[in-house]
């Protein structure tokens, strides 16, 4: 086959109005040639060209006088560049195809094309910077706003978005729960699909249906069954957890791996080459059911999953029995099966004998992120991984850890619905205001000189909340005050009830917990008080230096990886660092740590409105997490699933 010779190349830049079915190719814009335009052929420049075809294919408004003219310039011209496309309209190849129309130059010196050569590489840019896009498909207990208890409903609302946003297809699944409570509103905008499946599990078949609202880019599916319906938490009520959890999530596991084959959202189902990511031990059987019930078959073969460990601390550990409720093969039971340490069984004639949904997951995913890096550390150690270390320290080759974002369109002190006054980095004058509403609004007296410190969150063991009541008696013989948020343990609640009422003028304690006032803790307090046992990320220590107040928290997980310890002597005597970090966690060292930021606070301000701006100015966007997450979507797709 003789080879051809291309003299010269033109590509066309079809008008707007132009009929697609008359035309074997697009405008050029849509492809991707930045670099062609600056290259030459030969010693000769590319010429911009265009067509100007009618609907018949004929010449638009070519006079008789032109012809002769026109016949040149596409002699001259000879070929152009199409484009192959298939059924979807995606580009699968391109050819060189003779054109028999009319041909108008545009301009054929260098210099009249940077116009287009500029907006061509901002086009590429953009487009480069996701290079594949995945089938994303998270499966989670909670996701913001239609249920939150905590930082994995924070970031099941908010990843997914980000991710839609970079040109992903992206699905949240999660439970529909009705509680009966104002909650419920959150998901009047869900339609039901009518689409019914049933799950065959603990017993029987299980029926199940789907709600679906498109918002921001995202599918948010959500699992319906009476199960969900009921008052409380996602996982309980005020008498505890509730003992029909492993049959709730169970049923979501199976109705999430269902989700991506039968639901036509948008007109397409997801298919089977998806990408599962499975939030902590809830979602923790999606994983051992791609492996044990689905690729054995065939379906699912070319689809990934991969295990989010939000707090390793919970695990889903249910007695051996319950194994056969799973809607698992019997030979998968090896997958799960976990045996209690002696001192950890309840009586003599105890096995130890259990389930453990978790691990399950650890085994049989294809890889593994934590929400911080160094938790990702933390996790293969004795202390931290609560009898898991041993198998993540033998999965560490595909064990990461990325640190959460935040929503800072919610978080931003220069917009705050929730705050009495707005501020920036730029302009700090607005935060004593806050502080001052603060103290109008608690009741406390109004001294903006004095250091104001605040804790947000779980009043339980481990947030330290115990360190706290032991070091409160102490720390409020200082010139201080300390507003604490939080619900949990009924000891801790009484506690902060007679707190209060010993230290009038100096602690404020408000059981339960409330969004506004959350915000305006945050912007009104100098001070943020986090001496969490471990923080697997934290969010708190993020919010608090989005709005300027100096974190004092337990040098562990999260809070390590995001807290810059300050330092007043770097940078030729300017400083570095966001805030203060202490260990070990003792009431000792958390008291040092919270003495010499209140010392810095009063007698340093030019050192203390640095650490607020440095603060403030860091990026924790859920765009630069995103862009850590699709590193780890390529690795899980570079190695076989697992079988």
């Amino acid at each position: 086959m003789e080879s051809l010779a291309i003299n010269r190349l033109g590509f066309f830049k079809l008008p707007i109005t132009l009929n697609q079915r008359d035309s074997a190719f697009r405008p050029v814009r849509q492809v991707g040639f930045g670099s062609c335009w600056r290259r030459r052929i030969g010693n000769r420049c590319l010429r911009v060209v265009k067509a100007v075809e009618d609907g018949n294919g004929g010449n638009k408004d070519g006079a008789v006088e032109d012809e002769k003219e026109d016949k040149e310039e596409v002699e001259e011209v000879g070929l152009f560049l199409g484009m192959e496309r298939d059924e979807s309209g995606s580009i699968i190849g391109f050819n060189l195809s003779p054109h028999y129309g009319r041909t108008e130059v545009i301009d054929s010196d260098e210099d009249a094309v940077t116009d287009v050569q500029e907006k061509q590489e901002e086009i590429e840019e953009d487009v480069s910077e996701t290079k594949v896009t995945y089938n994303v498909v998270f499966v989670t207990a909670e996701a913001a706003p239609y249920s939150k208890t905590g930082g994995l409903g924070d970031v099941c609302g908010s990843l997914p978005i980000a991710l839609a946003a970079r040109g992903h297809r992206v699905m949240v699944i999660s439970p529909r729960y009705l509680n009966g409570t104002d909650s419920d509103k959150s998901f009047a905008s869900a339609l039901d699909l009518n689409q019914r499946i049933k799950i065959f599990c603990f017993g029987g078949a299980q029926e199940v249906s789907f709600f679906h609202e498109y918002r921001d880019g995202v599918d948010w599916v959500f699992i319906d069954h009476p199960s969900y319906h009921r008052p409380g938490n996602p996982y309980g009520d005020n008498l505890g957890a509730f003992g029909d959890n492993q049959f709730r999530f169970t049923l979501l596991c199976h109705a999430a791996c269902e989700a991506p084959l039968v639901l036509p959202l948008g007109g397409y189902t997801y298919g089977e080459k998806c990408l599962f990511l499975v939030n902590d031990w809830h979602a923790g059987l999606v994983p051992v059911l791609l492996a044990s019930k689905y690729r054995p078959f065939g379906v699912y073969r070319e689809a990934r999953s991969i295990l989010v460990i939000h707090n390793l601390a919970h695990q889903g550990v249910e007695p051996a029995a319950s194994y056969k409720n799973l809607g698992l093969p019997q030979e998968w039971y090896g997958a799960l099966e976990w045996v209690f340490p002696t001192w950890a069984r309840t009586h003599a004639l105890d096995t130890g004998e259990a389930v453990n949904v978790l691990k399950g997951a650890v085994v049989t995913a294809d890889r593994i992120l934590t929400v911080s890096e160094a938790y990702s550390w933390e996790v293969t150690t004795i202390e931290g991984g609560y009898g898991l270390h041993d198998l993540l320290r033998s999965r560490k080759s595909v064990l990461n850890g990325i640190t959460n974002g935040i929503d800072v369109a919610e978080w931003d002190p220069s917009s705050d619905e929730h705050i009495a006054s707005h501020y920036s980095a730029d302009d700090l004058s607005g935060k004593v205001q806050c502080k001052i509403s603060l103290q109008k609004e608690l009741g406390l007296p109004v001294r903006p000189e004095v250091p104001l410190i605040g804790f947000i969150g779980r009043l339980d063991y481990q947030k330290g909340i115990d360190l706290i009541r032991l070091a409160t008696p102490e720390l409020l013989q200082d010139d201080v005050q300390f507003v604490m948020l939080g619900s949990g343990d009924p000891q801790y609640e009484d506690w902060m009830r007679m707190a209060e009422s010993n230290y009038r003028d100096k602690f404020r304690g408000w059981v339960g917990f409330n969004v506004p006032i959350s915000h305006r803790i945050t912007s009104g307090c100098d001070i943020l008080l986090m001496p969490s046992r471990f923080e697997p990320c934290g969010l708190n220590q993020l919010y608090a230096m989005r709005y300027g107040t100096v974190p004092v928290v337990h040098a562990t997980g999260g809070l390590r990886d995001t807290v810059e310890n300050f330092n007043p002597y770097a940078g030729e005597g300017s400083g570095e660092g966001t805030g203060w970090l202490f260990s070990p966690l003792t009431t000792e060292s958390m008291l040092g740590a919270l003495r010499t930021a209140m010392q810095t606070y009063r007698e340093h301000k030019e050192s203390w409105e640095g650490l607020m701006r440095r603060g403030m100015k860091r990026d924790f966007t859920w765009e630069s997490a995103a862009k850590q997450y699709e590193q780890v979507f390529e690795w899980a797709f570079i190695d076989p699933p697992y079988c």
